[in-house]
């Protein structure tokens, strides 16, 4: 796949929401892991992680003892895992939630296309594997979440880069059958306010529509600052989960 011009981005088709079945984004990460991503779990009777050279993320039915044990043999002695959760975080004794609050989960169904607000010759290009390094340090740098050295095999990432310096990226993480998750949205802080970030949404995001597909991201629901980009982007909140990161201390 070539990266989308402005123009072509433009091109991109608007899909109906009456189109698609929301309802497997209620668990998005034991869907992922169900259907586009099943590939890549990692199981153990009703619970599915991904591996974690890519990243924490684990995916269970219910906060049942029963699912809290396979996701302990999941994670492994001293083992980090990370839920999106119905309700409050409430594991068993033998783990520690290192990181807990509400997650707000967006949707965009009508995307909004204007890059005007970059200036003329940034170069926007795919990234690949010798980035790695590059992204991984940015990712540190900006802690946009979980980041692994297999975290970009999920999918699109797309970085702008000053010299060898990655200055912003946007990727692709979850992938459903109608769905693909935005995800790692990083801008160096030397670079901010220069719209960098929502150039590279905006790509990432026809790239997407051009499989025919709706993007969805995840940010903290008090991250206004952020939320306000993405909902002038064509985002709209759809819900919230509790976000638990927990470490199998058994």
């Amino acid at each position: 796949m070539q990266d989308l011009t402005q123009s072509e981005a433009s091109m991109q088709p608007y899909v109906q929401a009456s189109e698609f079945d929301t309802s497997l984004l209620d668990n998005p990460i034991l869907n992922a892991l169900s259907t586009e991503h099943e590939g890549l779990a990692v199981k153990n009777g009703q619970v599915r992680r991904y591996p974690a050279a890519i990243g924490p993320l684990s995916g269970m039915p219910d906060q049942s003892e029963a699912n809290y044990l396979s996701l302990r043999a999941l994670a492994g002695p001293g083992g980090v895992v990370g839920l999106f959760l119905e309700e409050k975080p409430a594991p068993p004794a033998g783990w520690t939630l290192l990181r807990g609050g509400v997650l707000g989960q967006m949707i965009c169904f009508e995307p909004v296309r204007d890059e005007s607000s970059v200036a003329d010759g940034v170069e926007v290009r795919r990234l690949t594997q010798d980035d790695v390094p590059a992204m991984m340090e940015l990712a540190k740098l900006t802690e946009p979440g979980p980041f692994r050295e297999k975290t970009s095999d999920l999918g699109l990432f797309l970085g702008i880069f000053e010299g060898k310096m990655l200055l912003a990226m946007v990727g692709q993480r979850m992938h459903l059958p109608q769905f693909v998750e935005v995800s790692a949205v990083c801008t160096h802080p030397d670079a901010r306010g220069r719209g960098y970030a929502r150039l590279l949404i905006q790509r990432v995001n026809a790239e997407i529509r051009e499989r025919g597909k709706v993007p969805i991201l995840h940010s903290f629901a008090d991250n206004w600052p952020a939320i306000r980009v993405y909902e002038s982007l064509g985002f709209t909140m759809r819900r919230t989960f509790e976000l638990a990161i927990l470490k199998n201390e058994g």
